[in-house]
């Protein structure tokens, strides 16, 4: 249990000014130290592929966009995709306790589940958009790319907040090959090792890994994972390519707490088991004409089990749940002229979704759920150029979907750049989320509705961005507001046969995300961001706890923010350190329900800060046939700060990482 210290608040801020002027020193330090060396930095031109699905410089873009890089993430020590995700502005992570648990992703005020999350283009969110990220590994990771905003108009249902994209490297050139380990703190032990290189045309790249910690409490708390992925991409020419990438993860946790957070059990377990197969060809068949397909297989096993905790008892249950996706996207680019393109594209979708659930004890129970439903749309972009300063986004999708009919999106951007290092963007439209399949077809004790239609929303953002001191700096700020309908929400009180789930909640979320960045010396970065939100119920439908009117909704802080800086401090060593801090939040307190209706009461969750260190002394380097080594070091939560993002659900306390990295070839 976490206590509601007095002091928590101003601790957490105080740290933060603390952490804020060893980054500032850090910053300085590395400045020093890149003073010695010749040269400056060369900032290329950054490209973002997932916000029109083309290939667009960054500053012709209308939506807000992070790209974080795989390689400057690994090099700090970060290892799994949701500890990346928490300095993006805008998003607030949600883990349930420690390494392991289930971890969850509100982007700009919206669900959990209004996050498209796609690998190579292929979507791994279950039906219904809900997204577990505790198994995402960093593993052969190149980039991750976050699109804040509306986005069903090119990914369809889920896309409601935004997108979230992992790029696998692809490989190439003189080959490489690393391997690295890490141990410390709650029986934490980190085991991997990567690949990458090719000949010619053909790049190939390739990484395992296998993770395994403890968690805060002494008995059936912990975690263990692993993750294997490749990537294979074939050049033809300056006409087309094609690659193939497969990601496998399978992972377990181990944990003694009920629903409540009141540890309550000695052998309770999850496992979740997942596969991503993703197939992509493109081919220019005129100077003006490109066609691409993308086809893809995701199928995710997940397993909770509770089995009895002695002989005595015989109460106990299991649950098996297993989910597939097929889906094929063909799309053609036409260049109608030097600054426009013309995406007309189709996409069919299949899930098939299966669920057996088993109680035993005294009054044994079980029920088994199978079901399948298809999806098809059609869609259409145009991004021009008007003129050398101003960019024009718009798109239109028309969905037809097995379960709720048809739905039509939309979207539009406008880009000004009135002078050099300004730019100017707005952006607005429509997107949706599919119901899940207990909400159309029900299972255990809840009765499906097959007449639910799709959550909704209405949103729109104003941007402004300046780049300073001959692009030493940038600053920029976002204006946001979101409006979230026919939100689905679950009920006891019915009637015999009647649906348990039904369209009837509203909600609003509006927000302002400031970031700066500073390059202050070759090889170093300061970055820092900060997040405004305000939430609230529109329309409370049925359930008065987790939407009551007027007030915010769960777990989103109104305030959030991160300052980072990642350097050199020699010739050989480099150094990050990040400090997070999230301000008070909302959640349901089930441990003290309300005796009569036993609905769970709010309660508040204090603010925080966290601070990670990260560095790496590199011994000697790779040349020829002599490997290069480093020893790495890696401090997640120096300060030992107590808190947790679900109530009752501590997270852990400081974790020190030491270990060591071998690498060959370039």
């Amino acid at each position: 249990m976490i206590a509601a210290h007095p002091e928590a608040r101003p601790t957490a801020w105080t740290r933060a000014t603390r952490v804020a002027l060893c980054g500032a020193a850090l910053a300085c330090l590395s400045r020093s130290a890149a003073a010695q060396e010749p040269g400056d930095t060369i900032r290329l031109r950054e490209i973002v592929v997932t916000a029109t699905r083309l290939p667009t410089p960054r500053e012709q873009v209308a939506s807000a966009v992070t790209v974080l890089d795989g390689g400057a993430l690994r090099a700090r020590g970060v290892t799994r995709v949701l500890e990346a995700l928490r300095e993006v502005p805008g998003i607030a992570v949600v883990q349930s306790g420690s390494s392991g648990g289930v971890a969850s992703l509100f982007l700009r005020g919206g669900e959990s589940d209004f996050v498209r999350v796609l690998v190579d283009g292929v979507p791994v969110n279950q039906p219904g958009g809900a997204v577990n990220l505790a198994d995402l590994s960093l593993d052969n990771v190149d980039r991750i790319e976050i699109v804040r905003g509306p986005a069903s108009v090119l990914y369809g249902s889920d896309a409601v907040t935004g997108v979230v994209q992992i790029f696998t490297r692809r490989g190439g050139g003189a080959a490489s090959l690393q391997a690295a380990a890490r141990a410390g703190s709650y029986g934490t032990r980190v085991g991997e090792v990567s690949f990458a290189g090719g000949r010619g045309p053909l790049g190939v790249s390739a990484g395992v890994s296998r993770v395994t910690a403890g968690g805060v409490y002494p008995t059936n708390n912990g975690y263990e994972s692993w993750t294997a992925s490749a990537l294979a991409r074939l050049a033809a020419g300056a006409r087309g390519e094609a690659q193939v990438s497969v990601r496998h993860q399978d992972g377990r946790y181990r944990f003694p707490t009920d629903f409540t957070g009141f540890p309550s059990d000695s052998n309770q377990f999850t496992a979740q088991r997942a596969t991503t197969v993703s197939l992509e060809a493109g081919r220019w068949v005129s100077p003006r004409v490109e066609t691409r397909l993308l086809a893809g297989w995701h199928e995710a096993r997940d397993r909770a089990e509770n089995a009895p905790d002695s002989p005595a008892e015989t109460d106990g249950f299991t649950n098996r749940t297993r989910f597939r996706r097929l889906a094929a996207d063909a799309r053609v680019n036409l260049r109608a002229a030097s600054r426009a393109t013309l995406t007309v594209g189709a996409a069919l979708e299949e899930e098939a979704f299966r669920n057996a659930i088993a109680f035993a004890g005294d009054f044994p129970a079980s029920d088994t759920v199978a079901v399948s439903r298809t999806n098809r749309a059609a869609y259409a972009q145009l991004v021009a150029g008007l003129g050398e300063r101003i960019t024009l986004t718009a798109g239109s999708r028309y969905e037809d979907n097995e379960a709720f009919g048809s739905y039509a999106t939309w979207r539009a951007g406008l880009v000004v750049r009135p002078a050099a290092g300004t730019r100017l963007r707005a952006s607005a439209g429509t997107s949706f989320k599919e119901p899940t399949f207990f909400e159309n077809f029900g299972g255990g004790f809840a009765t499906g509705n097959r007449r639910l239609d799709p959550e909704r929303s209405t949103s729109f953002d104003l941007g402004v961005e300046q780049a300073l001191g001959c692009a030493r700096a940038t600053i920029g700020a976002t204006y946001f507001d979101q409006r979230f309908r026919n939100l689905i929400q679950y009920t006891f009180a019915v009637a015999p046969g009647t649906p348990n789930y039904r369209n009837v909640a509203g909600a609003n979320a509006l927000g302002v995300e400031l970031e700066g960045r500073v390059f202050p010396a070759r090889g170093t970065t300061l970055t820092a961001r900060y997040t405004w939100l305000r939430t609230a119920v529109a329309d409370s439908g049925v359930d008065g706890s987790t939407f009551a009117v007027g007030r915010p909704l769960l777990r989103r802080p109104a305030h959030s923010g991160s300052v980072s800086v990642d350097g050199h401090l020699a010739a050989r060593a480099t150094a990050g350190i990040s400090v997070l801090v999230v301000g008070a939040r909302e959640d349901l307190d089930f441990r003290n329900a309300d005796a009569v209706s036993f609905a769970p009461r709010r309660a508040v969750l204090p603010a925080y800060a966290r601070v990670d260190v990260g560095g790496e002394l590199e011994l000697t380097r790779s040349a020829l046939a002599r490997p290069g080594f480093a020893l790495t070091l890696r401090v997640e939560n120096l300060f030992a700060a107590r808190y947790a993002e679900v109530l009752y659900f501590p997270a852990r306390g400081r974790t020190v990482l030491v270990g060591a990295r071998a690498a060959s070839g370039r």
